[in-house]
């Protein structure tokens, strides 16, 4: 009986509310019933973008827009028409953020929850489960013996992986700051993304591998011992060097527990900010183990050896034998407007003072996932 109960209110109690609702001209329309709210604010990342100040400097967020309140109680807000891509937003209502009653499709971004929709017709159908094969999405434990425990893993196999005795390229795809081993599955599309690409024929099937980095974790918040605790941008020790000294534990247990080409040539790494600096010292670190490597938005900056390791010794020397052995592809890709930008063209000077060949994407918009689907769309079809 009270599992009937449960599912009767679930099912009774739902508002006969449409939101969003997407329009022919890509316009959508939001709708909250609040009828005794004095204001309803909407926010999400196809709004104009507003200044804010953050401990990393100045940085651009949505703004913002008011709903206008109907005879019926529900407000309501109509945008412009809205390119192809997937979006996320989130209310306010009398000052109090929530998310949309009328929408069950949500993600979380570290501690934040937001709706999300798709605006189909451009580069977002790579985002959509289409009418294709698809590939698996497991989550796996591997052993860690550098970090000293059991540690989740997120592995996605190409379609037909199950059914085949065909060897796979692997990709190593890491977080940023604040995610973990569920956030380029769930925020970066990573499956979807690639069974759109590999049935376009404009990627080789590959095994796409997505670690978490928080060393102090064993898996992401509410998924391992720790049980559930609200999620914190920076876990501790993250960028000391103690995941890149130990990342072959990573490279080891997929390589013993999957059909891999196990050689530099059908190997690479790639990353989002955080990931993006730990991609840039794995690299190097192993300097003949990846023939690909993809930085994006890095956080590229100089690091002092907490942990009393020597990952972050000798940049320069490590970065020149990673050249030495040759790669077939060094990938850099930020937006105009990330906070990173300076630090990249940094980057991209000493590259060029050391004569090293590398690939340069520069996008509108700034340190957004928006950017990193796209990032990962173009950096995958260039692999193997």
């Amino acid at each position: 009986m009270v599992n009937t109960a449960i599912g009767q209110e679930a099912l009774f109690g739902a508002q006969e509310i449409k939101s969003p609702e997407i329009h022919d001209d890509n316009s959508v329309t939001f709708r909250f019933l609040a009828p005794k709210a004095d204001s309803v604010k909407l926010t999400g990342d196809f709004l104009p973008t507003i200044k804010i100040q953050t401990q990393f400097g100045a940085m651009d967020v949505p703004g913002p827009v008011h709903l206008s309140k109907g005879d019926n109680g529900v407000w309501s807000f109509t945008t412009q028409p809205l390119s192809s891509e997937l979006y996320n937003y989130a209310f306010e209502v009398d000052g109090l953020r929530t998310t949309d009653p009328n929408n069950p499709f949500l993600i979380r971004d570290v501690a934040s929850v937001t709706n999300i929709f798709i605006i189909g017709g451009g580069h977002a159908d790579l985002y959509k489960d289409n009418d294709v094969p698809h590939g698996t999405v497991a989550k796996r434990w591997y052993d860690s013996p550098g970090l000293g425990m059991d540690r989740r893993i997120t592995i996605y196999t190409p379609p037909g992986y199950e059914s085949s005795n065909q060897k796979y390229p692997v990709l190593y795809l890491l977080h940023g700051a604040g995610g973990d081993e569920e956030a380029w599955s769930d925020l970066g599309r990573t499956a979807e993304i690639m069974d759109n690409l590999i049935a376009q024929g404009k990627a080789k099937p590959m095994i796409v591998v997505m670690p978490n980095a928080n060393i102090t974790q064993d898996a992401a918040p509410g998924k391992g011992r720790d049980g559930f605790y609200k999620p914190q941008f920076m876990a501790p020790g993250t960028m000391q060097g103690a995941y890149e000294a130990n990342f072959m534990d990573i490279i080891k247990f997929t390589e013993s527990n999957y059909r891999v080409i196990a050689d530099k040539a059908h190997r690479a790494i790639a990353g989002l900010s955080m990931g993006g600096f730990h991609t840039m010292h794995i690299s190097r670190y192993y300097p003949n183990t990846f023939d690909y490597a993809g930085l994006f938005s890095a956080a590229i900056m100089p690091r002092e050896d907490a942990s009393g390791l020597d990952v972050y010794k000798d940049i320069d020397g490590t970065l020149k034998r990673q050249m030495d052995n040759g790669l077939k592809l060094y990938y850099i890709a930020i937006g105009k407007t990330d906070f990173l930008y300076n630090a990249n063209k940094e980057f991209r000077d000493k590259l060029d003072a050391m004569g090293m060949d590398y690939e340069y994407l520069e996008t509108e918009g700034g340190h957004i996932w928006r950017n990193w689907r796209v990032y990962l769309s173009d950096f995958a079809p260039k692999l193997f």
